[in-house]
């Protein structure tokens, strides 16, 4: 189908309002200009409450945003990964989608302020994540949250990065996951994948920023085949937690992220696949000005609900 034509209207308007090309701006512009995403997203009609604070982590102190439902605990808990290709990014653009993720699920939800990218490369964002998981596990309770239900969640960047801490919590016997909730993830660093040269070039996300991205994160000389930054390439993915995988129709990602989703099916992991026709990288948060990312939201608000209520 084509594109929704009010993503096409938010894509007009940023043609008409002169972006500059990702590849002629610096990390420091870009996240400028990123966080105006934060505006364009539709906040919980029954806002959680909410804590900024700092947890340990494996080269200092990791900012994090707890987000805590009006319902009472204890809750499932949901550990979330921003998107903005490792390099830009933050708590404060992913506000509004965290917020409908903790008050409508319920579930306490502990949004990272991973390092980015150049200043902290590859693989500064993983080990982040990965201790910030650990430390969710550990210390769930004292939350208001409940340990055995822990799912791990992110967009873009942070869906790779959810889907790593997933093979890094199998691998490691532990802390367990009920499930992965990776909204059009990032699973192959090599750029291979046919979507990317067929929405590579109009879509908000285009080609030429992703190698952006890829060579702040990776640098000239990384190895894009490695499996925590290609999660795609690892040999076996059976007993991870079932996920729920979001892609869209003009996305460039959206190849790869099925291609993980095919991947874990074969190895027998319980994975629900769900590609959104007409819909843009970076949807669910443009809510507020794409209507139709509403009922995809929810759909992942669902999945997170009935895993989370239903683990033991």
């Amino acid at each position: 189908m084509p594109v929704d034509p009010q993503a096409q209207v938010f894509l007009d308007g940023l043609a008409q309002a002169g972006a500059r090309r990702m590849a002629e701006t610096s990390p420091e512009e870009m996240r400028t200009g990123y966080s105006l995403l934060a505006a364009l997203g539709l906040p919980a009609t029954e806002p959680p409450s909410t804590e900024d604070r700092l947890i340990p982590g494996p080269a200092g102190d990791i900012p994090v945003r707890l987000y805590r439902p009006q319902a009472e605990g204890p809750h499932p808990v949901v550990v979330f990964f921003h998107g903005g290709g490792f390099v830009i990014g933050g708590i404060d653009t992913h506000d509004p989608l965290c917020q409908q993720i903790s008050s409508r699920v319920p579930a306490v939800v502990v949004s990272v302020d991973y390092r980015l990218a150049p200043e902290h490369p590859f693989p500064a964002a993983v080990e982040d994540c990965w201790a910030a998981t650990q430390w969710v596990a550990a210390h769930a309770s004292e939350l208001g949250a409940d340990p055995a239900r822990l799912a791990v969640a992110g967009d873009s960047a942070g869906g790779n990065l959810a889907a790593v801490v997933a093979i890094r919590a199998r691998d490691a016997g532990g802390p367990a996951l009920a499930f992965q909730l990776l909204i059009y993830p990032t699973t192959d660093a090599t750029g291979s994948h046919p979507s990317i040269q067929a929405n590579g070039q109009g879509y908000f996300l285009t080609a030429e920023t992703m190698a952006w991205f890829q060579g702040h994160y990776l640098g000239p000389d990384g190895d894009r085949r490695h499996p925590d930054a290609s999660p795609l390439f690892i040999e076996d993915l059976a007993g991870l937690a079932p996920a729920f995988i979001v892609t869209a129709e003009y996305d460039p990602l959206r190849d790869e992220g099925e291609a993980y989703g095919r991947r874990l099916e074969e190895a027998g992991v319980p994975t629900k696949v769900r590609r959104y026709d007409g819909m843009i990288h970076a949807f669910f948060q443009l809510d507020a000005v794409i209507p139709a990312a509403v009922p995809a939201i929810s759909d992942a608000v669902d999945a997170l609900r009935q895993a989370l209520v239903t683990a033991t």
